[in-house]
């Protein structure tokens, strides 16, 4: 019971960091101030390299996508102004099957302030036929575009999915996580407002 109770302890421990250095990193970029981050090797990688894991900094790349359901164009260049979460993601893809929900969950908490935008890029080969009905079936009802030819995941050199990318309103990746995530934590939510706050872009 005790060893059970340390390996708890160290698990709550490591979730606790997680959610600090989160915070961290979006308030410090949202405040514009440059933060490096370490390797396992113990090495400093600036923020903006290739090899840092955050790219603070760097442009977000500008893309025009559908709207599964709309039909109508969205571009990121005009959603400039607003705080984007950009999610890419599959409807084969467990991982996204995963957190998802979490981002249902942090889209209804902010859906209401008009400078924050919630982006879904669906890389299905099949488009619309797949996507929409898996998005109806789950009840999700953040924005859903279609991108079958990979263009956000060349542009952004997505590794895999999911990916998501915070854009900041100067259009700056501020934030890039790779894998799943449990989005509706509170530290994220309280992040995320930090940068919506933020009206010096």
């Amino acid at each position: 019971m005790e060893i059970r109770g340390k390996a708890l302890a160290t698990i709550g421990a490591v979730l606790a960091l997680g959610a600090i250095l989160m915070f961290a990193l979006f308030q410090a970029l949202s405040t514009g101030r440059s933060l490096n981050i370490r390797t396992p090797a113990g090495e400093t990688v600036e923020p903006g390299s290739s090899e840092a894991p955050v790219p603070a900094g760097d442009v977000a790349s500008d893309f025009k996508l559908e709207d599964a359901f709309s039909g109508q164009t969205v571009s990121l260049s005009s959603l400039k102004g607003k705080v984007v979460f950009l999610n890419v993601w599959a409807t084969w893809c467990g991982p996204c099957r995963e957190e998802m929900p979490s981002m249902e969950t942090l889209y209804d908490e902010l859906k209401g302030n008009n400078d924050f935008v919630m982006l879904a890029v669906s890389q299905d080969t099949k488009g619309k036929s797949v996507v929409v009905p898996y998005v109806e079936k789950n009840g999700y009802h953040f924005k859903i575009l279609l991108d079958p030819e990979n263009k956000v995941s060349d542009s952004y050199s997505v590794s895999g999915v999911p990916e998501t990318f915070i854009i900041d309103r100067r259009g700056r990746i501020v934030a890039h996580h790779m894998g799943a995530f449990d989005w509706s934590r509170p530290d994220v939510k309280e992040a995320l407002q930090q940068l919506i706050s933020d009206k010096s872009g």
